[in-house]
């Protein structure tokens, strides 16, 4: 399970990165539009799309990767088994408000593809489209967010060293 779980995040941020490489092009297509007096008709647009895709595909990979940025002079000041608990309910509390963006996510992905929903810019984009990179995004870093839970409440060793402080 663990590699299967392992090869989902990994596949999401390799995806973010795609959509990175994707923003870059669309951001080197405008300027060199602007240089040449040509106009390509929402890239702008298109750009935002692929910057929103790419920030919720990598939330997962992040989070496993210890990188999201932590508080931690409440957490830093417990005993250990205060400190276990402490991190036991911010996962579950992580894991719950995750689950819900991934419902509303899809939720509204789905109702903009039944409504016919497109961008008001003259790209005339259907916005399910870009929505659904956002949906997944939150649709797996909810599994992370249920994953890390797992792994807290099954007694991870303790990682409040100076090194792991260091990068918070």
């Amino acid at each position: 399970m663990r590699k299967t779980l392992d090869f989902l995040y990994d596949s999401a941020a390799a995806l973010a990165a795609l959509f990175m490489v994707g923003l870059l092009v669309m951001v080197l297509l405008s300027i060199v539009g602007r240089q040449l007096h040509f106009n390509i008709p929402g890239i702008d647009a298109y750009a935002g799309y692929l910057m929103a895709g790419s920030g919720f595909l990598a939330l997962a990979h992040t989070l496993k990767r210890g990188e999201h940025i932590r508080v931690t002079l409440i957490v830093s000041r417990l005993n250990p088994a205060g400190r276990r608990w402490l991190e036991r309910w911010a996962c579950a509390a992580a894991a719950l408000l995750a689950a819900l963006f991934a419902f509303y996510s899809v939720r509204l992905a789905w109702q903009s593809h039944g409504y016919n929903d497109i961008s008001t810019g003259n790209d005339a984009t259907p916005l399910w489209l870009p929505q659904l990179s956002m949906a997944l995004g939150a649709v797996v870093f909810a599994i992370a967010t249920v994953d890390e839970f797992f792994v807290e409440w099954n007694g991870r060793p303790l990682q409040m060293n100076a090194e792991a402080l260091r990068h918070e």
